[in-house]
């Protein structure tokens, strides 16, 4: 008797008192989903032509029905050869009911197959489950991460499989046979042996094994459009438009961010986000995000508050936040300094999403930066306005007619990032109130209206900017304010571990950053730290690098430099080989260092915004765009906003930037009034205008001053003073490529070593700082 017939006369004995449509519903061959089947199993067309269907269509295999001997049997389920285990096949494997047994084809030896007793009802095959199985899900239906793992319905498994099931049955032989030829000719992971073996239910099972649920349906509806069933093609991108456009949005998600942009892309060269991501510090309590430790001083001179660890959340769960009443929050606002590492963390969760481990409830993680918005203003007539939908569609064109947006169940998220880049100013309190997604306006309404709420409000909503920025959203829009607040110690050494593959090289990397105290400070911002591992991994390649300690002042300028840089980019869309730095540029560094030295003379590390008119500066341009300040939380007493730099030795650095700056171009000693009460030490004739003379001028005001107020300070000079620094970092960029390199180092170095003796006898806690500003200005790097 044939396998097939053989099946069948169970069924039969087991369903003899079942109307006529039931028997029709299992008049075909099991299959590993053995539970399910479509709404409408088989066409007319179909039915009559079984026979025909089997002989294009062999099965490799015999039927065997082995010995029930399990305790718990399910439902009918395939065990196919070639055909791994896979989600969907274990879904299948734990949805079965009690009381049936499995079909092995995987043996050609019929002689158990007699063995099973018919008479037995418990024995008899059941396949009680005409739907396809529900995935199982965890009790509190969250993932190992503690997300919810629950996905919307018609972006899940069993109402893909359903839908390309139901469509393919609509095919008859021929037009069914022409698909599996077009589908494998295009697709190289299913052999010639996969296509024909088992039924139509076996052949949508092994391409959603093998190929992926989205995969597996564009892959349908283009071969429905290929062999001219457009009508097909279309009904199913109707059923399944939910997880197309999911589909979409994951596909953009994944290309934008599983590649990290790190300074100039080079060619061959890339990392993976995954691979080298470290996740920073997020707190519920923004202090302003200001590391307050100093190499010298215990206490800064504006000490800021550090939020506590219990306070730190992580970046996947900033949506399971809730309110002071509990609700759930809509509005989150995440802020930081500059390089702290809020667009990777955007990246971080948009992969997340994306590749399904974490925040799958979400339907829909759509991404409108400010920079978008500002595209849009700029590049768009005035006259010419556009609704939501139309932006967003405008934006992302695979995700026309979202109409699930304007439902109630529908989840999703927006996110609105880089807030510092959108220039225009926003009206809170005037712009007119939208009340749905199709009305037409200015960018500058659709974001007020967005972050109201009134625009898109079933959306969940993400805003991110550096804080100067995000302070002039009014506050009873926000539901939760978090703060960045970079990398403990732990994570920085995990950071520069994870970026390289030689483990013996980043030992050698993380040792050596340590021998720096302050450079370990500093790199509690993520992009501190990839300057550490670019700048150590590249010195590392010389012979006999690393036996000295790092010096600082490089780091430095490079922070300074590769800020501008990005201020020219981010705000003024200045292309990569295009980055030459204008007379303003060199004015806007030389007057913020001019700030930073009156405040240094006054031991203080705050400034109000008329410290900034004072210097002739645009608040913005500092506090945003300059990537080295930022607004504190707290205003002063007196209601003003304070704003400082992003770490108190940044501004030491650009002190002495200012004072090099001075001397190398105009031939100024701005410290030559330290002379007038010069100590004994300094016999010789002045020299105020040479670099002997602006360093003892700089020494002067250091050992008449108490520790810590101007001891970095000096070192940063003699920095500055090594021709590496002012010779070769600088050159082209703050001073010309024909200014010549400052001369009499020798006499500096007298002079440092002079001070170094005497400071022995006479002031011994300030010997090692010196030390180090000899080194600073001696010591050759590779």
């Amino acid at each position: 008797m044939d396998p097939d017939t053989e099946v069948e006369s169970i069924f039969r004995q087991e369903n003899e008192e079942e109307d006529e449509e039931e028997k029709k519903q299992w008049k075909r061959p099991p299959s590993s989903y053995g539970s399910m089947k479509s709404e409408s199993d088989v066409m007319e067309d179909v039915e009559g032509s079984e026979e025909e269907v089997a002989v294009a269509f062999p099965p490799p295999f015999p039927v065997v029905l082995p010995e029930s001997t399990t305790d718990e049997a399910t439902g009918l389920r395939m065990i196919r050869s070639e055909s791994p285990s896979t989600l969907y096949t274990m879904t299948t494997q734990q949805t079965r009911p009690p009381g049936a047994v499995v079909i092995d084809t995987r043996s050609s030896d019929l002689e158990d197959f007699s063995e099973v007793d018919e008479e037995d009802p418990d024995e008899v095959l059941v396949a009680d489950s005409p739907e396809p199985p529900e995935p199982v899900e965890p009790d509190d239906e969250t993932d190992g991460n503690s997300q919810p793992g629950k996905l919307h319905p018609e972006q899940d498994l069993p109402h893909l499989f359903k839908s390309i099931q139901n469509t393919l049955t609509t095919l008859n032989r021929e037009e069914l046979l022409k698909f599996k030829m077009w589908f494998y000719q295009w697709e190289t992971k299913i052999t010639l042996k996969q296509m024909n073996e088992g039924d139509l239910l076996d052949f949508v099972d092994r391409i959603m094994e093998t190929l992926g649920q989205d995969r597996s349906l564009l892959h349908t509806i283009s071969t429905l459009e290929n062999v001219n069933k457009k009508p097909e093609a279309d009904e199913l991108r109707n059923k399944c438009q939910r997880a197309l456009i999911r589909f979409h949005l994951k596909q953009y998600l994944i290309g934008k961010h599983q590649v990290i942009r790190e300074g100039i892309v080079q060619a061959g060269k890339q990392n993976l986000l995954d691979n080298i991501y470290v996740q920073p510090n997020i707190s519920t309590c923004g202090y302003g995000g200001i590391d307050p430790f100093h190499e010298f001083l215990p206490h800064p001179p504006s000490p800021v508050q550090v939020p506590s660890a219990d306070t730190y959340v992580g970046v996947n769960t900033l949506f399971r936040l809730q309110k002071g009443d509990g609700k759930p929050v809509r509005t989150v606002l995440t802020t930081g300094i500059p390089g702290i590492g809020m667009s990777v963390s955007v990246g971080k969760f948009c992969l997340d999403w994306a590749e399904l481990r974490a925040n799958k409830d979400l339907q829909f993680v759509i991404k409108l930066s400010f920079r978008t918005f500002m595209y849009l203003r700029n590049k768009k007539p005035l006259s010419e306005k556009m609704s939501i939908m139309e932006v967003i569609e405008y934006f992302y064109p695979d995700c026309k007619n979202m109409k699930y947006l304007e439902e109630e169940d529908c989840k999703f998220l927006i996110i609105m990032d880089s807030l510092d880049c959108y220039q225009a100013p926003l009206d809170w309190e005037n712009a007119p109130v939208i009340n749905d997604n199709h009305t037409k306006a200015d960018p500058d309404v659709l974001i007020v209206n967005i972050i109201r709420g009134t625009v898109l409000h079933g959306a969940q909503v993400w805003i991110l900017g550096r804080r100067a920025a995000v302070s002039e959203i009014p506050s009873q829009f926000i539901d939760v304010v978090t703060e960045i607040q970079g990398f403990s110690d732990e994570m920085k050494d995990q950071y520069l571990t994870m970026r390289f593959c030689d483990a013996s090289r980043a030992a050698q990397i993380v040792a050596h950053y340590k021998r720096q105290p302050t450079l370990s400070m500093l790199a509690r911002q993520p992009f501190v730290c990839w300057m550490v591992a670019t700048v150590f991994e590249r010195c590392f390649r010389y012979r006999g690098y690393g036996v000295h300690p790092p010096r600082l002042t490089p780091f430095f300028v490079s922070i300074m430099t590769v800020q501008t840089n990005r201020r020219l980019q981010f705000y003024y869309d200045i292309p990569d080989n295009d980055l030459k730095w204008s007379n303003d540029d060199k004015q806007l560094l030389t007057r913020l260092g001019k700030m930073a030295f009156k405040m240094l003379e006054r031991n203080t590390s705050v400034f109000f915004e008329e410290d900034v008119k004072e210097c002739s500066l645009k608040l913005k341009e500092v506090a945003v765009y300059s990537g080295m300040c930022t607004e504190l939380p707290a205003a002063a007493p007196d209601g003003r906003k304070r704003f400082c730099f992003v770490h108190y030795s940044l501004q030491e650095f650009m002190a002495a930037l200012y004072v090099f700056t001075m001397f190398r171009l105009e031939s100024k000693n701005v410290l030559d009034s330290a002379l007038l009460q010069k100590p004994k030490l300094f016999t010789f004739k002045d020299q105020t205008k040479s670099a002997q003379g602006l360093v003892q001028c700089a020494l002067v005001r250091t050992l008449s001053s108490p520790l810590g107020h101007y001891d970095m300070f000096l070192r940063l000079l003699c920095g500055l003073l090594n021709p590496d620094c002012h010779g070769s970092q600088l050159r082209g960029c703050l001073y010309p490529h024909n200014a010549p390199k400052v001369g009499g180092l020798d006499e500096v170095q007298r002079l440092l070593e002079q001070a170094i003796q005497t400071a022995k006898e006479n002031n011994r806690d300030r010997v090692e700082n010196l030390k180090e500003c000899l080194r600073e200005m001696t010591q050759e790097d590779e």
